[in-house]
């Protein structure tokens, strides 16, 4: 449990991004974080600014940034850094672009947006091990920007986001074994990719992940009441509008994992509130959710996040060092079977 501390002070909506002010109620992507400011593109890497991106496709993968072509045409941002195995790849929340994980806020001043970040989880993996990051169909970027990525129909079920996840992964020239970070909606998604049968995902960390279990701890008004406000998200602009109930019945009706993997469920500690039916506060309900996640995945449990449900941004480090614990141990148990 957290060592007591002082509450945190409130989180306003004018301090979110506007792409996740619009949807953190109906989606559950990054919640309370600052407000926008420009971003560029990581230091060392080419991506164009005019809404397009040079292609990435290679087949010896380095360190890069582009769009990666998937068989009917459509094409995908993503960036990879970095050497070494378990290659790590991580997925964002609703609406939420790769650079989620470039992105930090800066500490001394919490009140501002979050800014390209050498202590951002992406660089960090990418110190100790290989990382890929993408922007789903959908999303956009902390500078209110459309991503170069292809549009698709929405909404978007987890099925969808697992398929992709495979084909931009074949598609840039990435092998496993891999790791898997899911944060918030993108959680869903590596869940179902962990469990159709792929045997080199070979470890998990969920960053405040949405689960099935919130089709359970959620009262039948609130989930309710959600999944009439992610209707009400979809429009003509072609924004990802995540199929929470198509998600949920695809998990359950997936195998359960081959095996136990090596994980890790980070939960936020600061409360935060989906604002959805009449029962009162969701807070308990996503805590409950989290922790039936955790006990499913025999998972270490972080629960001293000092965040919000924007984690990976508001304390990258806490999400790196997970993810570095759970890479030591997919090395570890590879060297025990190379015995």
């Amino acid at each position: 449990m957290p060592a007591p501390r002082r509450a945190p002070p409130p989180r306003s909506a004018a301090r979110r991004p506007r792409r996740l002010a619009r949807a953190i109620a109906a989606a559950v992507a990054l919640s309370a974080l600052p407000a926008l400011a420009p971003a560029g593109p990581a230091a060392g890497l080419t991506v164009a600014r005019d809404g397009t991106d040079p292609p990435a496709d290679r087949a010896s993968p380095g360190d890069f940034a582009g769009t990666v072509s998937l068989p009917g045409g459509r094409r995908v941002h993503v960036e990879c850094r970095g050497t070494g195995t378990p290659t790590v790849v991580l997925v964002s929340g609703a609406r939420g672009a790769a650079d989620e994980w470039t992105h930090a806020v800066d500490p001394a001043h919490p009140e501002t947006a979050p800014v390209p970040s050498t202590s951002a989880v992406l660089p960090t993996v990418a110190s100790f091990t290989r990382v890929c990051a993408y922007d789903r169909p959908g999303t956009t970027r902390f500078d209110d920007g459309p991503s170069p990525t292809t549009a698709v129909p929405q909404p978007t079920t987890a099925a969808d986001g697992a398929a992709d996840l495979r084909a931009v992964l074949a598609a840039a020239g990435e092998h496993g074994p891999y790791v898997l970070v899911g944060a918030s909606w993108g959680a869903m998604i590596t869940a179902l990719a962990a469990r159709t049968g792929d045997p080199r995902v070979a470890g998990l960390v969920t960053v405040d992940g949405a689960s099935t279990h919130l089709r359970d701890t959620l009262t039948p008004a609130q989930w309710s009441d959600w999944m009439r406000k992610i209707d009400a998200m979809k429009g003509p602009e072609g924004l990802e509008v995540p199929d929470y109930p198509a998600g949920v019945a695809e998990i359950r009706a997936a195998p359960p994992l081959a095996r136990p993997l090596p994980a890790a469920v980070l939960s936020s500690d600061e409360p935060w509130d989906l604002r959805v039916g009449d029962g009162g506060s969701t807070w308990p309900a996503w805590s409950a959710a989290q922790k039936r996640l955790a006990a499913e995945l025999h998972a270490r449990h972080v629960t001293d996040t000092h965040s919000g449900h924007g984690i990976a941004v508001e304390q990258p480090r806490t999400v790196s060092d997970a993810v570095r614990d759970v890479v030591e141990r997919v090395r570890n148990g590879a060297e025990k079977q190379g015995r």
